[in-house]
């Protein structure tokens, strides 16, 4: 029987949510360590101890680490979509502690680069089943982070409960499916390879396919919220992001444009001007330039946590209306955010990117990084010996050369980029070295 099997109670403004025995069971059986915790409580020490999460520190979110002193990590990042997360929960009776894991979570499976790190190594992995971000998190958390081993040797990854494991499964379905376009994630993403599908189907059992618990839906939410606003306040700072730029008509249209293309393709020019409108017409957004001063600086700060309030209050409000004020948990309810929101926080998003993501330099520095990755890629084919002593162990045991080629994929994405840079440049800094 697995630990913590008395029903777990998490308390939000005033209401209760039950979680049962069956929520809280993890694959590999445990004993009991500390019943004064939850299974919950547990699986979030689990997470926030984690060498993974460590490693998000020097890993890019937008701005790569270490251009300044300011700039958000991966690291940073997640723990500020855990914040987010964490209080939408309480106010809708989930529990906090599984949203705070699948929050911290959420980006543990990127490589280095940031998305780009994740379009090199997806056409690394064409004929093995590509790559994502999601599903390797998946993977990390169930096989490869050092934490549990089965009583048959394989390993369980931090071996979290089914719970936390389906609240940070953004895109539960496989890449056939999302390849297939029988999902609507827009851009095809998926959140399980091929040989990790026993894990998955062990949390994932009796549920509709691809339908998201609630929980998860509540950190994809926390996630685009600081994306949008966090991002934006990181570009601003940097000088990228002009928010006065946008009164023109030429430069909204290419706002409208990234905008559509990389998040809402359906959406009209007259929405996303109107969200813009809205935004633009707060109280708290900037009216004088960012000149980088102490009032400045408070400004945007302000700003970015009014619109933080802004959407999570309104998808709290929208989501209470359509399904009352019980507790909301697992897949009693959906979470409900209004189509105004999503455009408002899809524009953010869309400044962003315009300004930082498809910035000429940023795509000139697009064609170094993926030289980087593949020729690591390629030298590690070459040199397993090379790998790190437990990817050089999985090497050994593949069973053939789509599950060697997949073990160093899984060294590659583990890399910062700080330390993918260092080992670039050891092997380009002369012949002795790549001995």
């Amino acid at each position: 029987m697995p630990f913590d099997t008395h029903p777990h109670t998490s308390v939000g403004t005033g209401t209760v949510a039950v979680y049962s025995p069956w929520d809280e069971e993890r694959w590999v059986s445990e004993p009991a360590k500390n019943p004064r915790r939850s299974a919950f409580q547990r699986d979030r020490a689990r997470v926030l101890h984690s060498s993974g999460l460590r490693r998000l520190g020097a890993k890019t979110q937008v701005v790569s680490p270490g251009t300044d002193d300011f700039v958000r990590t991966r690291l940073t990042h997640s723990l500020e979509v855990a914040q987010v997360g964490r209080e939408l929960a309480r106010y809708l009776g989930c529990d906090p502690d599984i949203v705070d894991t699948a929050c911290l979570s959420h980006d543990l499976g990127h490589p280095p680069f940031g998305h780009h790190g994740e379009t090199i190594l997806d056409a690394l992995c064409a004929d093995i089943g590509g790559f994502e971000g999601n599903a390797q998190t998946l993977r990390l958390v169930t096989r490869i982070e050092p934490k549990v081993i089965a009583d048959d040797g394989r390993p369980a990854g931090l071996n979290l409960s089914r719970a936390s494991l389906d609240a940070l499964t953004k895109y539960p379905w496989p890449r056939a499916e999302a390849m297939a376009g029988r999902r609507d994630s827009g851009v095809r993403k998926f959140g399980v390879y091929d040989d990790d599908r026993a894990v998955f189907d062990f949390y994932r059992d009796g549920i509709d396919n691809g339908q998201k618990c609630i929980e998860a839906q509540v950190m994809d939410l926390a996630d685009d919220i600081s994306y949008s606003v966090h991002d934006v306040e990181d570009a601003i700072v940097a000088g990228h992001l002009d928010l006065a730029d946008f009164a023109a008509d030429e430069r909204r249209a290419e706002l409208f444009d990234i905008t559509r293309q990389w998040y809402l393709p359906e959406t009209t020019d007259a929405e996303m001007d109107k969200a813009l409108g809205r935004l633009q017409a707060a109280s708290y957004w900037p009216k004088e330039a960012f000149d980088g001063s102490r009032r400045a600086q408070a400004g945007l700060k302000h700003m970015t946590s009014q619109l933080i309030g802004r959407f999570v209050g309104a998808a709290e409000s929208a989501t209470r209306e359509e399904f009352g004020w019980e507790p909301l948990a697992r897949y009693s309810a959906s979470l409900v955010v209004p189509e105004t929101t999503a455009v408002e926080i899809a524009v953010l998003k869309g400044m962003a990117t315009l300004t930082v993501m498809v910035a000429e330099d940023r795509l000139r520095l697009h064609d170094i990084q993926a030289a980087v990755i593949n020729e690591l890629a390629e030298w590690y084919s070459q040199s397993p010996d090379k790998l790190d002593p437990m990817f050089r162990a999985d090497h050994a045991e593949a069973a053939d050369d789509s599950a060697r080629l997949r073990v160093i994929v899984d060294q590659i994405a583990s890399l910062t980029d700080h330390s993918a840079w260092a080992l670039y440049h050891h092997l380009n800094a002369g012949a002795e070295d790549r001995l």
